[in-house]
This record gives structure tokens, C-alpha cells and sequence, in this order.
């Protein structure tokens, strides 16, 4: 009998009162067949529009820009010559994103060598960059450094030459978009254009989203200072349209911005934006709120009722607040009711910029990413269109309410709103982006009664990335008017084709389709967006209602008779037809799926679950069902052999007179132990690999969470799988565990645990007598992220938090060692340090928390020791102080968020398995960072923040990890699509979730038969001519 360590004894269940307070929801749900919507946009603007007409007005407009073509830095000459969709526009974009901010020479130049090294510019025309830089680039591009050898100093001087070049030409692109790099240089660059009528601005301080309270506060500075500048030009007696305003972020004022930490937003963010309205309505200008993400929208109309509040009580005669609105939204419509509303509610006149909207890719990669029912966003351009001309008309039939404001560059748009509003009387301004569409709005404000505010960006070409990025993708893309206005190949009639169309279909596979929609496909597991009341709240009303199941320990001694009733039904359940086993699973995964509130709540309740990390747990275990099914179909049919590649139908291959099959077979009763971290995905992944290819499973959860693996065997058994076949053995690692280890006649073994634990079962099943049986094993990681000079912090950051303190660092993934570039190390730990600070730690039932508890004291325990340690033998770098709410509700284990700068990677011995986060600086070679990191033992995941390619693919082939991230975090592979598992000390292979898996769990068998035993070859002999 072997001994395995003990886990640790279960704490009691924290607090099960939800600190969320229920807000009616104000829009309906995001979540909407695309069809329906746009059927009833289609519907209001039958009558009210007539497209011909507005492209007969748009048509000289557009013949006048052709004819008098931009100036060769224009956006429109830009993306004619270098189209994102091109090797040259998307190294141009790359190093618009990056270069500005690279501080050390070597890595810019590694930057622009990798990019520039992809494209042709020298193949380009004679505009754009070619009279700019491009000949500067194209010529350069001969001093490069040869990436097949060590550079000579002649050679890098030729590189820093390129670099000065292209830095260069990336200023002057960035020139385009920035008014001024301050507000009093912005400002006198818009009194050059305010010579030209109806012309007025709106200011937008650059910068994305604050991830620390000092950034909010910096923002807001900026924002104050930008609105004392606004107001010393404005005219406080004048029609307040007229004077220029100033957009905000409200993502830039609150580092927490989410809909989860609606209270403290309220209590936060409120009274720094009203401070802001404040100088707004003294000066007598307007202050937009810009729109931000779907999920944020619910929240951002709570803020402006709260501001709402305010303005009627103060400053009531002010119609200067705004909100932006954006049409590529299904519920862009219901917005607008909704604002018109609160409007009339409180008698204030809003501004309402309508935008066709700028994170649409953001936006379907999340709704994929969560498995939503629908996009919350169009899928086809033109119905966007058709949502932006029918929300155009909503907000011109209520002049009482709201100022529209109608931001875009399409001509045709343009046109449609000009003869809606004709119509209406209704006032209201176009709007445009500086740096773009000047052409058109050349043409457009030939017309005195037609007033346009250019959106102005005012900052640092540094902080400009972002910005630019959205506008360089918005606009190259092959459909976009802009793009489409340069090329002159497109006709006019395209050019201005009317979008009044439905397309029955979205553009895209919804989410649950991703996967293909054929027959026999697998469908993806469906998740939920908790910041939508309708699918939150089943899960909060779960929490009250579901128990955790009681689960008697198993008596030790019983383990004989378990493993011969185990080994009794795998002489039935093997015989049945694979596609019986999987239909079995795949009725199991769709129980699963129905079930979700309720193992949601079960895994808060006796795993400490967030919310969050609750659904995506459930959504992994449904896939792996369904996965694994498809698998098993997949790989246990038999085969012909010898395989020949492209084989011929029908011909012979190998000897005649013989047929040869190769085909699995499964092993028998399977061992399947399970970890608490995962309590229900590890614990179905497992069950369901043994299952779905023939054998039976005695299967041992964690003592931590028996509850949540009682109820899974349940739902399975439901479904139809023997209960013979999958038996549940609760009980300690050092006694059931082992038994189970020990047991004669035992197939195999998955285990998913410590490497010391691990190691322990290796020993145990080499000493048995009988025959090899296989181990799966898959352990920790001491998993590293490398960050080069020319990642963005803001992105390294969201990346570290995510992995390293998600789940309390309870993940096997989870981010352990950090190791940062010098050239920028005291800026990324210092943003880290502030964003950390801003994670709440509490309790798991509450939607805010985002760090429960860790499992139980002897976890608890282990973590504070190596705390300790590092103190003693390291620099502190942030020690979270524990939230008052945690305090006051007295919930056991929690541990905060810790990171500690150590010397070197060498000192990082073993892995803390907790949100306690090592800290590296680097410089020189980043292959002898790989290699000090692969000198570690460990193989399970790594991360590369990297804007250059090559280097990244690289590092990435020098590694020794199972997982590779590169410049996103290192959690929550995917079932399929990110096959999981490490190498070396982290494990034995082959990938949870990937097509090699199921092999483990198989023998293999190959049947010969001689086909000419009974007499002649007739085969052979009828193949005769």
C-alpha cells in the first residue's frame, strides 16, 4: 500500500448573501436574432427615405473628391496604397502601434527589421509614404541587419538609419489623426480650420481605459485642464451648439468600470465626472460621454440618469451633456427610446452623437469567447447602415429631447440624413474625425445651413496607438467607404449602392455554431454575459435553492468489490456501439448545459467559485463531453491497412489475397482522481475520455469538493451511463487514492494533481506486479511570461492580473514568474501594483469579488509560509490589503494578491500555487531567458508579450512548454481548440481536449486475414484483361 498526500480538510462554506443589489434591466437583452431587428429598422424607414435621391446628391460629392484627389498624407491615399489587407499596410499599422513607444534602440530595431522585412514598399506607387518615407524605408531596408547572422557595426548603423526613417513616417501618419500634441497646439491648428463655416470641435484627450486610480485621476486632470482651455475661448452667450466641447472615457475616470461594480461606480465615478459637467455648464460648453462596449452600456445609462439628477437640480438650463450612440448595436433603437425618456423625465435637452460604432471586432470575439446566443452586434455592414438611417430618424423626430449629432464619412449617409432632416426641420450637426473624410465635408459644407465638429484627438503620438489601430481597421477594410472612396475601380453605382436590404443570415457562424453547423458537428457550449439581468439571475436564485449533495466517505475496504462490479459492467459497456457511448455523453452534455444555474451555484458554494469562473467551468465540462464523443466516433472505426496517402478508390494496396484492419479496442476499469481546482471540468474530462472509447471508471474527486463530482456521476448515470461503469469513491488521497493506485487489474491511471503526487502513482504502478499500465498525468508549473520592450503595458498588465490572480491563483495554468524588459520594468510593475490594488477580495457569491478564498486552511497555510519567505528573501512589490467587505464578513482562507521582485529566474524553486506572483527583469538575449526558464524543469504554460513576430515564433519553438500564449493571458484553454497539457515536470502528455487523448485510454488491435484459405485468389484472378 502506497501513501498519497492529503489535500487538506475542507473549510466551511463562506457567506452565501449576495452583495449585488437587482437593477431592473433599462434595454432588452444584447442577444437577438440579427433578422428580426433589422426587418423592423427596414419597416421604419419605408416611407420616410428614399435612397436614389440621397445618392443622387451624394454622386457630385464624390466625383469632386475623385477629381481633386487627397493630399498624399490623407487616410483615403494612405489606404488606397498600403491596404490593411496588404503585407505593407499591416507592417505600417504594426509599427504605428508599437515603434513610438519602444525605449531601447536594439529592440526597435528588431521591430522594424521583422516588419519591415515582410513588406514590399519599394513595389509601391509614387504617392503616400513614397514621397514621405516610404523611399527613406525602401532604401534603408539594404542596411538591415541579416537576420542569418551577427551584424557588423556598418550594418547596425544602416539599421538605426531604417529606424529614424520609419519613426519618422510613423510621426507624420500619427500628425494626421492628432490636432496637437497639447490643447493650446491643438487649439490654434482648429482656429486654421474654424476659418471655414459651421465648423466646430470636439476634444478628446487620448488614452484608453485607466487600470489604476492614479490613472483615472490623471485623466481627469487632463479632462479638467482641456475644459478650462475649451472655456477661456468659448462664448458663454451664444448658442452652446456652436461652441467647441470636449468627449470623455469613462473607462478613463474608474479603473473598475464594470457592471459588476455598479455601487462603487456609482459612489466613484459619479462625482468626478459631475465635476466635469460642472466646468462644462459654466462655460457653456458640451461634454459627450463616448460610447465604450456592450457590456458597459446598462451601466453608462445609470451614470448619466445619476448626472441627470444633478443637472436638474444645479444647472438646468444647460443642454450640453451628451452621450454617444452606437448604430452597430441591435439595441441601438431601444437606446434612444430610452434616452428620449430620461430626457423628458428630467427636462433636459441631450446631445446625441450617433457612430456607427468602433470596437465590432472586440465585440463579436467576446460573444464567441463567452458562447452567446447571438452577436450584440451586426454581422453585415449594410445592416448597420440600415440601424444608423433608421436611428438617424428616431432622434429627428424628437427636437424637444435631443441635439443629433451624426459622426461618419459615407456619402451616401451623409446625403440620407441631410433629406431626412430636411423633412423634419428638426436641428442637428454632421460630425467627422480629424484626419478623415475632408473631401467629402469639402463638399458638404458648401451648403451654409450644414454645420460639422471635427472629433479631435489632442495628445502624445505615444498614446495615439490605440486610437489608431481602431481607425486603420475601420477604414481599410475592403468594404468601408473610405477605402472604397480611393479606389477608383469601384464605380459609383457600388459606391453608393442602397444598404435598404435584408440578408437572412449573419455573416458569421453564431457562437454556437463555431464549430460548423453541418450534421455531426460539435456545437459549442453555451455561456452567459452576467452583466444581462435575464441570464444572471437564475444563477443568483440558484444559490439559495441548490444544496451540496452529502457525500459519505468510501470504506477502503470495499475497493475490491467496486473495482470487480467496475470490471463486470466494462464486459458490457465496451461491447456497446461507439456511437451508443457517445449519443450517451452528448445527452449527458446537454443535461449539463440545462443544469448550468444549478452547478454554477454548487461550484460557488463548495469549490469558491466566482461567478465567472463557475460558468466557464461548466461550459469546459459540456465540451469535453460532446468533444470526447465526437472523438471517439472519430478515432474508433476501423482502418484499412496499409494507409496509403491519396489512395485511389477502389485499388489494391499490399500483398493479395489478405485483408489487414487495424482498429482500437478499449482497456478496462480506469482510475480517474481529479483535483478540486476543477472540480467538475477535470473530473467529466476524465470520466468521459475512459467512457467514450469502452472502459469503465472508478472515479476518486478531491476530498475538498465530493459534492460537485456526486452530482455530475448523477447527472451521467441519468443519462444512461451504467452505474456500474462509473463509480464515485470519495475519500483521502493517502488511503482511497492509493487503494485505488494499488488495486490489481487497474488499466490506467489519469490523474491531474501535484508533481509530487504524480510522482508518488509513477512509483507505485512500476512496483506492481502484472502487466504496464499507462499514466496520464497532469501537473504544476512554475509558468513564466516574458515581456520584451516592445509590448504594450497596458495589454501586459491585463494579461498578468488575468493570469496570475484569477481563481486566486488556483489554476494549474496560472501566470507564477514574471520576467519584464528593464527598458520599461518600473512602469509595468508600477501599473501592476495599481491595477492589483483594485481587484476585490471577498466573498465568491458576491458578482464584484474577484479573488475568493483559497480552498482550505492547509492551502491557506502553505501559501502564507512562502509569503513569508519571499519577504524575507525578496523586494515587496504589492501586498493587497484585504477588502473591508471581506473583513467584516469574517470568510476564512482569503488571501490577497502578492508579487515580490527576486534577483533571478534561478531563485523561483518551486511552484506557490496561489495569487502570489515572482518578478524578473531581464536584459540582453531573450533565447537565454528561454533557456534559464526551460533549466526550471517545469513544461506546462508560458506567455510572450511581443510586438515582433518572428521573435515570437522563435522563443516559442526554443521552449519546452506544453502552452504557449503569445500577447494574451496564459488561462482557460479551450476543448478542442487549445489542447491542454505540459511536458517534463509538468506532466506526461498526451492534451486534454486535442485528438491525441483518447489514443492513451485505447489498445490497439490489428486483425489479418488470409482471404484465399479456402481455395484460389478470385480476386486476383477476375483483375486479368
Amino acid at each position: 500500500m502506497i501513501s498519497l498526500p492529503c489535500a487538506g480538510v475542507a473549510m466551511s462554506h463562506p457567506a452565501q448573501s449576495i452583495a449585488f443589489t437587482p437593477v431592473p434591466p433599462r434595454l432588452p437583452t444584447p442577444y437577438r436574432a440579427e433578422e428580426q431587428i433589422v426587418s423592423h429598422r427596414l419597416q421604419m424607414l419605408e416611407g420616410a427615405l428614399d435612397w436614389a435621391h440621397a445618392a443622387r446628391t451624394a454622386e457630385p460629392w464624390v466625383q469632386a473628391v475623385r477629381d481633386n484627389p487627397p493630399p498624399f498624407w490623407a487616410m483615403e491615399s494612405l489606404l488606397k496604397e498600403y491596404p490593411i489587407s496588404s503585407a505593407e499596410g499591416l507592417a505600417l499599422m504594426r509599427l504605428a502601434e508599437a515603434l513610438l513607444r519602444v525605449p531601447d534602440a536594439e529592440t526597435a530595431i528588431a521591430l522594424t527589421t521583422d516588419q519591415l522585412g515582410r513588406a514590399d514598399f519599394e513595389a509601391s506607387g509614387d504617392k503616400v509614404l513614397s514621397r514621405l518615407s516610404s523611399t527613406a524605408i525602401a532604401l534603408s531596408k539594404h542596411f538591415l541587419p541579416d537576420v542569418q547572422n551577427e551584424p557588423g557595426l556598418m550594418a547596425k548603423l544602416g539599421a538605426r538609419t531604417v529606424v529614424a526613417a520609419t519613426l519618422r513616417a510613423v510621426q507624420l501618419l500619427g500628425r494626421q489623426f492628432v490636432l496637437g500634441q497639447t490643447m493650446p497646439e491643438a487649439m490654434k491648428e482648429a482656429d486654421v480650420s474654424r476659418k471655414k463655416a459651421n465648423v466646430r470641435f470636439s476634444y478628446d484627450m487620448l488614452g484608453e481605459g485607466a487600470r489604476t486610480d492614479k490613472d483615472a485621476l490623471r485623466y481627469l486632470k487632463s479632462y479638467a485642464d482641456a475644459i478650462e482651455f475649451i472655456a477661456a475661448r468659448a462664448n458663454k452667450t451664444d448658442v452652446l451648439a456652436e461652441n467647441d466641447g470636449i468627449s470623455i472615457k469613462l473607462s478613463a475616470l474608474y479603473p473598475r468600470y464594470e457592471d459588476a461594480h455598479r455601487q462603487a461606480v456609482l459612489d466613484a465615478l459619479v462625482p468626478r465626472v459631475w465635476t466635469l459637467c460642472e466646468a462644462a455648464a459654466a462655460a457653456n460648453i458640451n461634454l459627450t460621454i463616448d460610447a465604450e462596449e456592450v457590456d458597459r452600456l446598462e451601466l453608462s445609462l445609470e451614470v448619466l440618469e445619476a448626472l441627470l439628477v444633478k443637472v436638474a437640480a444645479h444647472c438646468p438650463q444647460w443642454a450640453g451633456l451628451g452621450l454617444a450612440m452606437q448604430a452597430y448595436q441591435t439595441r441601438a433603437l431601444e437606446l434612444i427610446e430610452h434616452v428620449t425618456a430620461l430626457a423628458r423625465k428630467y427636462k433636459i435637452k441631450l446631445m446625441c452623437r450617433l457612430v456607427k460604432g468602433a470596437y465590432w471586432d472586440a465585440e463579436v470575439k467576446r460573444a464567441q469567447e463567452l458562447g452567446l446566443p447571438h452577436y450584440p452586434v451586426f454581422t453585415h455592414k449594410h445592416h448597420t447602415d440600415v440601424s444608423y438611417l433608421a436611428c438617424a430618424r428616431a432622434l429627428l423626430a424628437v427636437p424637444d429631447a435631443i441635439y443629433p449629432q451624426f459622426a461618419g464619412h459615407n456619402a451616401g449617409t451623409i446625403a440620407a440624413i441631410l433629406q431626412m432632416g430636411a423633412k423634419t426641420g428638426a436641428p442637428f450637426e454632421l460630425q467627422r474625425l480629424h484626419g478623415m473624410g475632408e473631401g467629402i465635408f469639402r463638399e458638404v459644407l458648401k451648403n451654409p445651413l450644414v454645420a460639422c465638429r471635427v472629433y479631435a484627438p489632442v495628445g502624445a503620438h505615444k498614446d495615439l496607438l490605440a486610437y489608431l489601430v481602431r481607425r486603420l481597421l475601420e477604414n481599410g477594410a475592403n468594404s468601408s467607404f473610405v477605402h472604397q472612396l480611393a479606389d477608383e475601380s469601384v464605380g459609383m453605382e457600388e459606391l453608393l449602392i442602397s444598404p435598404l436590404r435584408l440578408e437572412p443570415h449573419p455573416s458569421l457562424p453564431l457562437p454556437a455554431d463555431l464549430f460548423g453547423k453541418h450534421p455531426g458537428s460539435r456545437a459549442n457550449s453555451t455561456g452567459l454575459d452576467l452583466t444581462v439581468a435575464a441570464m444572471r439571475d437564475p444563477l443568483l436564485a440558484a444559490l439559495q435553492t441548490a444544496p451540496v449533495p452529502a457525500v459519505p466517505e468510501f470504506d477502503v475496504k470495499n475497493i475490491p468489490g467496486a473495482y470487480a462490479s467496475c470490471a463486470s459492467s466494462y464486459q458490457k459497456w465496451s461491447k456497446v456501439p461507439v456511437e451508443e457511448r457517445a449519443a450517451t455523453l452528448r445527452r449527458a452534455a446537454d443535461a449539463l448545459q440545462t443544469a448550468m444555474p444549478q452547478f454554477c451555484a454548487l461550484l460557488v458554494k463548495e469549490a469558491f467559485k466566482t461567478w465567472g469562473d463557475a460558468v466557464s467551468e461548466v461550459r469546459e465540462a459540456v465540451d469535453f463531453l460532446r468533444y470526447y464523443a465526437d472523438e471517439a466516433q472519430r478515432i474508433m472505426q476501423p482502418i484499412s491497412c496499409p494507409v496509403v496517402a491519396n489512395a485511389q478508390v477502389g485499388h489494391q494496396y499490399g500483398v493479395t489475397g489478405e485483408t489487414n484492419t487495424l482498429r482500437l479496442t478499449a482497456r478496462g476499469v480506469w482510475v480517474c482522481i481529479s483535483p478540486w481546482n476543477f472540480p467538475l471540468a477535470i473530473f467529466m474530462g476524465q470520466v468521459a475520455a475512459a467512457l467514450a472509447t469502452g472502459n469503465t471508471v472508478l472515479a476518486k474527486p478531491a476530498e475538498q469538493t465530493p459534492g460537485v463530482a456526486k452530482a455530475a456521476v448523477d447527472l451521467m448515470v441519468a443519462a444512461g451511463v451504467p452505474a456500474d461503469a462509473l463509480q464515485l469513491l470519495h475519500g483521502a488521497g493517502e488511503t482511497v487514492g492509493a487503494a485505488l493506485v494499488d488495486q490489481p487489474g487497474v488499466a490506467g491511471v489519469v490523474f491531474t494533481g501535484s508533481t509530487q503526487v504524480a510522482k508518488i502513482i509513477q512509483r507505485a504502478l512500476a512496483a506492481k506486479d502484472g502487466p504496464i499500465v499507462p499514466l496520464i498525468a497532469e501537473t504544476g508549473g512554475i509558468n513564466a511570461m516574458l515581456v520584451d520592450s516592445s509590448a504594450l503595458p497596458e495589454q501586459v498588465v491585463d494579461a498578468v492580473v488575468m493570469s496570475a490572480f484569477r481563481s486566486a491563483g488556483q489554476r494549474c495554468s496560472a501566470l507564477r514568474l514574471l520576467v519584464v524588459h528593464s527598458a520599461i520594468a518600473d512602469g509595468v510593475i508600477e501599473m501592476l501594483q495599481g491595477a492589483a490594488q483594485e481587484l476585490q477580495v471577498g466573498n465568491p457569491a458576491d458578482l464584484a469579488t474577484d479573488l475568493g478564498p483559497v480552498i482550505d486552511r492547509e492551502a491557506f497555510d502553505n501559501i502564507q509560509r512562502h509569503i513569508t519567505r519571499l519577504k524575507n528573501e525578496s523586494k515587496v512589490l504589492l501586498v493587497h490589503a484585504e477588502s473591508a467587505q471581506a473583513a467584516t464578513e469574517s470568510i476564512a482562507n482569503l488571501i490577497a494578491p502578492h508579487a515580490f521582485e527576486v534577483e533571478s529566474i534561478a531563485q523561483v524553486k518551486a511552484e506557490i500555487f496561489g495569487p502570489v506572483l515572482q518578478v524578473v527583469r531581464w536584459d540582453g538575449n531573450p533565447e537565454d531567458v528561454i533557456d534559464q526558464i526551460n533549466a526550471l524543469g517545469y513544461g506546462l504554460t508560458l506567455g510572450i508579450q511581443t510586438r515582433i513576430d518572428s521573435r515570437a515564433q522563435a522563443l516559442a519553438a526554443q521552449a519546452h512548454v506544453g502552452n504557449i500564449y503569445i500577447n494574451r493571458n496564459m488561462i482557460g484553454a479551450v476543448v478542442g481548440v487549445q489542447p491542454f497539457g505540459g511536458e517534463g515536470l509538468s506532466g506526461t502528455g498526451p492534451k486534454a481536449g486535442g485528438p491525441h487523448y483518447l489514443y492513451r485510454f485505447c489498445a490497439e488491435q490489428t486483425v489479418t486475414v488470409n482471404t484465399t484459405a479456402a481455395g484460389g485468389n478470385a480476386a486476383l484472378l477476375a483483375s486479368l484483361h
